[in-house]
């Protein structure tokens, strides 16, 4: 009995540092993004550049999407019941900017396409207006997994379902098991049209980077390391497409190592590669980080 007590506190004292830890990651990402969106909303230049636009887009959603999973991670890890429609609503953000990120930084990657191989039709394509409507267009790919997996949900839940208790995961909407076929066949679809798209994109750029000289080589340099770097941001945010289906097969075999995969695709798969934005356009473009660097010093002095 002692024995079964002290794995008993042992465990809770486990989940408690891993959920510390998360909220300690959580916390300092979303003051980066924070710092990074006043600084985007306080310089008017990047409200007319495509691809701080879309900078912008992928900071408020993964500041979203951080919030909202932590939330929800607080809620798993404490046993916390909501009713079926609260989670519905929870769950609509939480799936539609789930896909926004990698959405969003497959249209960046193609940005990049577009100023390196076309620079001639770059103001055309990449225009305020345009930035605009491929927001729209990126929000509306971006709902269609989300509408698809409630729509068969709605369909097949009982009205009294609704008022039940559960603990808030996507795997409440999965009342048949045809459901996590369609969600599978969704989320396989999208990975391999983000996948053609980023390979189609880096063998053009790496091509005009082999022709290039001078400046523009420097230029198309410094563009084929920002799209190797969305990459590999893209392909953590792909992997967690992945994650819901390798954690259904493993908790048919151990609870206990299940809830151990759960926590490290959390940190590594969805909270790692919003840390990456910051990095790629916060502190490795030059105009960025001018004005960072000059907003920081302008707080300091003030300060003094």
């Amino acid at each position: 009995m002692a024995a079964n007590s002290s794995l008993v506190s042992d465990a809770f004292l486990v989940g408690n540092i891993k959920v510390i830890f998360a909220q300690v990651l959580v916390l300092v990402f979303l003051c980066i993004n924070l710092l990074l969106i006043v600084i985007y909303f306080k310089k008017e230049c990047f409200h007319t550049t495509a691809r701080y636009v879309l900078f912008a887009v992928t900071l408020l959603s993964d500041s979203l999407l951080l919030f909202m999973s932590d939330l929800l991670l607080i809620l798993a890890h404490f046993h916390l019941l909501v009713q079926v429609w609260m989670c519905i609503l929870i769950s609509f953000l939480t799936l539609l900017y789930f896909t926004v990120t990698p959405v969003t930084l497959t249209a960046m990657t193609l940005e990049r396409y577009v100023a390196i191989c076309m620079p001639l039709r770059h103001a055309e394509l990449c225009s305020t207006r345009s930035t605009m409507a491929c927001i729209l267009i990126i929000h509306c790919i971006s709902s269609v997994p989300c509408i698809v997996i409630l729509s068969t949900f709605f369909a097949s839940a009982s009205l009294s379902f609704y008022k039940d208790q559960r603990i808030c995961t996507v795997e409440v909407f999965m009342l048949h098991a045809w459901q996590d076929h369609i969600r599978s066949a969704i989320s396989q679809f999208y990975f391999l049209i983000m996948c053609i798209i980023i390979i189609f994109s880096y063998a053009k750029i790496m091509k005009v980077a082999k022709a290039a000289s001078g400046e523009n080589k420097k230029s198309t340099q410094k563009g084929l390391r920002t799209v190797a770097l969305h990459s590999f941001q893209l392909l953590l945010c792909l992997i967690q497409l992945w994650c819901p289906f390798i954690e259904v097969a493993i908790f048919k075999i151990d609870s206990k190592l299940f809830e151990h995969i759960r926590y490290f695709n959390y940190i590594v798969f969805r909270l790692a590669p919003r840390c990456l934005s910051p990095l790629i356009y916060g502190l490795r473009d030059d105009m960025f980080f001018r004005a960072l660097k000059n907003s920081l010093l302008s707080h300091k002095r003030n300060l003094i």
